[in-house]
């Protein structure tokens, strides 16, 4: 029976379409708020004491910004709007990836005397703690109907970690060797791990290059995106903890094209990641364009390298 003139639809009906209107902006109007890609190649952390690292104040600073001003979304579940979101998630555990090798490092190599002293404590609690999956919620029913420790959780426990031994560096009561041997085999395992993204591209490309549809090609693409943009403001910083030895093997020139190509590399952001045909001719391949700045930049490191070896 239609409703009689004048007379208001039932209020069921209204709140029923209220929620249908809800429903559809929840999550396109959710993930729009949220997503960020924060490559910004001036970030830096503030305020660094006369002593402390600038590369590990760094390394804390954004790992802060992407867990507590810029959310971490890579464990969202499925109930909330970033559960959606691939590209800035992807972006964050590949930014979580290169600080993990970095604490590996400055745990083996930098934070410690040659190879016989004590490994640092806050070093290596850093390195357990970055380690942890980027997806861990505060339940992860795969192993347990009981609360776990959340990913964010972890990384912010990681933040005070390097923040103290930094604190501890001003104090003199840590080690950071700013020997050229130090940042020599420092600068071999970014190279190595580069080298490993670059072999995943290759991969993808070999693999899915053409296909009508690739949505794994832009998980890839921002996870080697958030490698290289944590690597470029790493490398920056690194300039300045070893200036003196950057200064004595006349380095200055060759770091700051190297850094260049990091950069440059790091700020490719596509609308869409296409992977079509590396001859195409109307379509690009954007993992590919990755992979030559990818390759270039370890070509250049290798050249900072071979410098520091004579």
């Amino acid at each position: 029976m239609a409703a009689e003139p004048g007379r208001r639809p039932p209020p069921w009906r209204t709140i029923a379409v209220l929620v249908v209107i809800v429903l559809a902006l929840y999550y396109p109007v959710g993930m729009l708020w949220v997503s960020r890609i924060d490559d910004d190649p001036g970030f830096a952390a503030e305020n660094v004491p006369q002593g402390a690292s600038h590369a590990v104040a760094t390394a804390a600073a954004l790992i802060d910004r992407e867990v507590n001003r810029n959310r971490w979304v890579a464990n969202d579940p499925f109930f909330l709007p970033p559960a959606a979101l691939d590209n800035m998630p992807n972006f964050q555990q590949g930014i979580v990836a290169a600080l993990s090798r970095f604490a590996v490092e400055l745990t083996d190599q930098i934070g410690r005397t040659r190879g016989s002293s004590e490994v640092d404590a806050d070093l290596d609690k850093a390195v357990g703690l970055l380690k942890y999956p980027g997806t861990v919620w505060v339940f992860d029913l795969s192993t347990s109907w009981a609360p776990t420790a959340s990913s964010e959780s972890q990384y912010r426990a990681a933040i005070k970690a390097l923040r103290r031994y930094n604190e501890r560096l001003t104090e003199g009561n840590a080690v950071f060797e700013r020997r050229g041997d130090n940042l020599l085999a420092t600068l071999d395992r970014i190279a190595a791990d580069i080298g490993s993204s670059s072999a995943a591209l290759d991969r993808h490309i070999t693999e899915h290059a053409g296909d009508l549809v690739d949505f794994a090609a832009d998980d890839l693409f921002y996870s080697v995106k958030g490698r290289l943009y944590a690597y470029s403001l790493l490398l920056r910083d690194l300039a300045k903890d070893y200036g003196r030895v950057i200064n004595d093997r006349d380095l200055d020139r060759v770091w700051a094209q190297m850094l260049a190509t990091f950069q440059a590399a790091a700020a490719l952001a596509p609308p869409v990641v296409e992977n079509a045909g590396v001859d195409g001719l109307i379509l690009p391949n954007h993992l590919a364009v990755q992979g030559f700045y990818l390759l270039r930049a370890r070509t250049q490191l290798r050249e900072v390298t071979n410098i520091l070896l004579k």
